[in-house]
């Protein structure tokens, strides 16, 4: 069922639901690759990536998952009260490696008491079935939530971006996860070079129906030394401005079913290595511009 402007389901709202606190994310590194960086598909990565694999915030990598843990926690205590935490394995592939690596890595950080779920960020052509084995059998531990970045349902602006693999592949992925975890979340850009806004509402809409629990709707960030800053810099495309993001993404909460978890209706690009859009860089700003027009639209945002 799709959702009405009242409906808007938030990330903070369906943890305090689900585990009755505020619960916060820590975000690690796994110490892995990429299909698309290692060179069994390409070796230059999806033309947005940065040199840390989307993973900017996440702690350096330590074998030792119980140390990257307890760092992340003064991290994250710095700027809120926090004992309970998602174990977020969020740079590069973080299912692309033998499944007794991943064994290792992720059962002591399900096993903490103060961890309340795992997240995994990940490709759909990264989970052979021992590694949905794996997933599943964490999944009986304690939630394990598995995030795809999909970006786009369009095949240009994947062959542009460089994913690596056709829609296809994602569809067999949700249905791999189907029974195997507690959430699966996508990742979705607004605003890639050349896609329309009817583009870009397209890939929500094929999002909303797909069986996704939750959804990551990204700005296009330009990141300094990807390939994309080049693109920009050459004039090949431009950005979003604020209020058409915005405007954009209250359409896209509107095209979501009831019971959708919103994880993410902006992202956050490193402030100095942001090429564009800069307005970006002043969260303060975006969230409370955001905020306004979805009370003016009638559009409950929760809490962001």
């Amino acid at each position: 069922m799709q959702n009405s402007a009242a409906d808007y389901y938030s990330l903070d709202r369906y943890l305090k639901t689900t585990f009755g606190t505020k619960v916060y994310k820590l975000s690690l590194n796994g110490g892995m690759t990429c299909p698309n960086r290692d060179g069994a598909i390409d070796t230059r990565g999806c033309i947005f990536c940065s040199a840390g694999g989307s993973g900017d915030f996440a702690a350096p990598f330590d074998p030792d998952v119980n140390s990257q843990i307890e760092r992340a926690k003064v991290y994250v205590s710095k700027k809120y009260n926090a004992d309970r935490f998602i174990a977020y394995f969020q740079a590069f592939t973080n299912t692309y490696a033998p499944v007794e690596y991943l064994r290792k890595l992720f059962y002591p950080a399900i096993m903490r008491d103060d961890v309340v779920a795992l997240s995994i960020a990940t490709r759909p052509d990264c989970l052979p079935p021992d590694v949905v084995s794996l997933l599943a059998e964490l999944n009986e531990i304690k939630p394990v939530w598995v995030e795809l970045g999909l970006q786009t349902i369009h095949p240009e602006s994947a062959k542009y971006i460089r994913r690596g693999y056709e829609l296809s592949v994602f569809d067999e992925a949700m249905a791999k996860l189907s029974d195997a975890v507690d959430q699966r979340i996508v990742h979705v850009i607004l605003g890639l070079p050349n896609e329309t806004r009817d583009d870009m509402l397209e890939t929500v809409r094929y999002v909303a129906s797909s069986g996704a629990n939750g959804i990551k709707l990204q700005l296009l960030h330009v990141i300094e030394g990807t390939d994309l800053a080049q693109d920009y810099r050459e004039g090949k495309f431009k950005t979003l401005e604020m209020d058409e993001y915005i405007d954009l993404l209250c359409d896209c909460v509107e095209r979501l079913p009831r019971d959708m978890v919103v994880h993410r209706l902006t992202g956050d690009g490193p402030k100095s290595s942001l090429v564009a859009p800069l307005w970006s860089a002043s969260k303060h700003t975006v969230m409370n511009t955001l905020i306004k027009t979805m009370v003016e639209r009638g559009v409950h945002q929760g809490s962001l």
